[in-house]
C-alpha cells in the first residue's frame, strides 16, 4: 500500500475515485483523499445501502451499510482529471462479499472457470452516439453535417469529431488500455471504439473506465455521450459486441482452448472452433432467451432487436438464435478460435452480461450440448416463414418476455443469485409496465381523431 500510495503521489494524484457499478450498469462512487488509500483497500468506503439501485438492503442495522472495497491492481491515474485516480471496488455487506454486487457476481463465475484452470477473455466493442439538443429540446446528432444515408466509415464526418476521438484515445491509452481502432458507425452521430481483449473482469472494468472518460470528454465539448440502444427509429442502434475465447492457464500452459486442432496436435486452420468451444457456444444459444434480459436490459433495447424489416434498413442486431461463419446477421458470429456474441447492446451491464455468458457456456460444456448447424444465409433477408421452417428460434421481442425467460431458467438466474435476480426483475418489470402504460406522441397522432 505504501508503494502504491507513493507511486500515485508521484503522478500528482491527491484524490481517489472509489468506483463501483450498480445493477443498471451505471458507475457510482465517491472521492477519497489519497491519505486514506489504506482504508479504501482494507475496509472500503461506506455507502448507504438502500440508496444504491438494486441492492435491496434495509434502511437500518448492520446490513444497511454497503462497503466498496478497492482492488489495488486497478488504481489508475486519470489523464482527463489531473490529480484523480480511479480504483475499482467490490461490494461488501456486513463483512462479507455482497451477493448482489455485479462485480462479485462476475467474480463467482470467473471462480468456476478457475477451478478448471480456465480463464475467459473478452474483447468488448462499444458503440455510442454523440448527441445534443436542438432548439426545440429534441435530441439529435451533435454534428449537424452528419447526414449521410449510409455514414459507416465516413471520412468526411469522422474528422469533425477528431478532437473528441483523439482525446478519448489518449485518455484510454494513458490508463493502459490498448485502443485498436475508432470509427464512424452505421447511424448518424454514431461511433465505435475497439479495445484489445483481456480477462473477463478486467474487460468489464475497462468498459466502465471508457464510459467515465467518454462522458467527461463529451460533456466538456458541449455534447452528450449516449449508450442508449436505439435513440432514433430510422437509424441503426448501438451494440456492445463481445469477442469471446476460453484459455487454459494452469501450469504455465497458456493456450486458447477455442482453437481447433487436428489429431496430430497441429492447429486446424481450416476449422473455426474446437469441440469445447462448440459446446460453450451451444450453451449460449440454448440460454439466449434468458441472456437477452441481461444483454438487452431496457424497453428501448427491443427497438433494436426487431424481427422483420427495420425502419433503418440493416440493423446489425440479431433477432434469431443462430450461429454462422463470419455471419454478422447471426447471434453468434464464429471466427477462428473465438466467437463474437452480437446480442448485447450498449446499455448492458458488462459484469452481469459476462457472468450470464459464462454460466450458459459452462452449462453447454457440462451437458455436452451439440452446436446446431451453421447458418450461412443473410438472416435479415430470409422470410420469417422460412426461418421458422428451419427451426431457428426468435429472441424475446420485448422486455417482459425476456424477464419471463430469465425467471423460468435456473442457469442464468442462478449465476446472478437470488438477491440480484429478484432486484433486477422487480426493477425491470416496473420499467416494462411504465412503458406499456405510457401514451406516446405516435399514439396520439394515430388515434386521437381516428374513431
Amino acid at each position: 500500500m505504501k508503494d502504491l500510495r507513493e507511486r500515485l503521489a508521484a503522478q500528482g494524484v491527491h484524490t481517489l475515485i472509489a468506483q463501483f457499478t450498480d445493477v443498471l450498469g451505471v458507475a457510482k462512487g465517491k472521492y477519497v483523499p489519497l491519505a486514506h488509500l489504506d482504508d479504501l483497500l482494507t475496509e472500503g468506503a461506506g455507502f448507504s445501502g438502500p440508496s444504491i439501485t438494486g441492492t435491496g438492503l434495509p434502511r437500518t442495522g448492520p446490513r444497511s451499510e454497503y462497503w466498496a472495497r478497492g482492488a489495488a491492481s486497478t488504481a489508475t491515474a486519470l489523464p482527463w482529471m489531473p490529480g484523480y485516480a480511479r480504483i475499482v471496488c467490490d461490494g461488501f455487506v456486513d463483512g462479507q462479499p455482497f451477493d448482489a454486487c455485479p462485480r462479485q457476481v462476475l467474480r463467482r463465475q470467473v471462480a468456476r472457470l478457475a477451478e478448471r484452470g480456465w480463464q475467459l477473455r473478452t474483447g468488448i466493442e462499444p458503440e455510442f452516439f454523440l448527441l445534443r439538443r436542438d432548439a426545440g429540446g429534441r435530441w439529435c446528432p451533435a454534428d449537424d453535417e452528419d447526414r449521410l444515408d449510409k455514414p459507416s466509415y465516413d471520412l468526411k464526418s469522422l474528422p469533425r469529431q477528431a478532437d473528441f476521438l483523439r482525446a478519448l484515445q489518449l485518455a484510454l491509452e494513458g490508463c493502459g488500455l490498448d485502443v485498436l481502432q475508432l470509427d464512424h458507425e452505421d447511424a448518424q452521430g454514431q461511433y465505435e471504439v475497439n479495445f484489445g481483449f483481456d480477462e473477463a473482469i478486467a474487460s468489464a472494468d475497462h468498459l466502465m473506465l471508457f464510459k467515465l472518460a467518454a462522458q467527461a470528454l463529451a460533456e466538456a465539448r458541449g455534447m452528450c455521450f449516449s449508450m442508449m440502444p436505439k435513440p432514433f427509429a430510422d437509424q441503426p442502434g448501438s451494440g456492445m459486441h463481445l469477442h469471446v475465447s476460453l484459455w487454459q492457464t494452469q501450469h504455465r500452459d497458456e493456450r486458447n482452448l477455442f482453437v481447433p486442432h487436428r489429431r496430430d496436435g497441429s492447429v486446424d486452420s481450416a476449422a473455426l472452433l474446437s469441440p469445447l468451444a462448440e459446446q460453450f457456444a451451444a450453451g449460449v444459444l440454448a440460454h439466449s432467451a434468458a441472456l437477452t434480459a441481461l444483454a438487452a436490459p431496457t424497453v428501448n433495447s427491443y427497438k433494436r432487436l426487431v424481427v422483420g424489416e427495420s425502419r433503418s434498413g440493416t440493423s446489425w442486431a440479431p433477432a434469431f438464435v443462430a450461429h454462422g461463419a463470419n455471419n454478422r446477421t447471426a447471434l453468434l458470429r464464429t471466427l477462428h478460435g473465438r466467437f463474437e456474441w452480437r446480442l448485447p447492446d450498449a446499455a448492458a451491464n458488462p459484469y452481469l452480461a459476462t457472468a450470464g455468458l459464462i454460466a450458459a457456456g459452462l452449462d453447454g460444456i457440462d451437458r455436452g450440448l451439440a452446436l446446431p448447424a451453421a447458418v450461412d444465409d443473410d438472416l435479415f433477408a430470409l422470410p420469417l416463414a422460412e426461418i421458422r421452417a428451419r427451426g431457428i428460434a426468435t429472441l424475446p421481442q420485448h422486455l417482459g418476455e425476456a424477464l419471463a425467460a430469465l425467471q423460468a431458467g435456473a442457469v442464468v438466474a442462478g449465476a446472478l443469485g437470488e438477491t440480484l435476480t429478484a432486484q433486477f426483475v422487480e426493477l425491470k418489470q416496473q420499467e416494462h409496465l411504465a412503458h406499456a402504460r405510457h401514451v406516446s406522441d405516435w399514439e396520439l397522432a394515430r388515434y386521437a381523431a381516428a374513431f
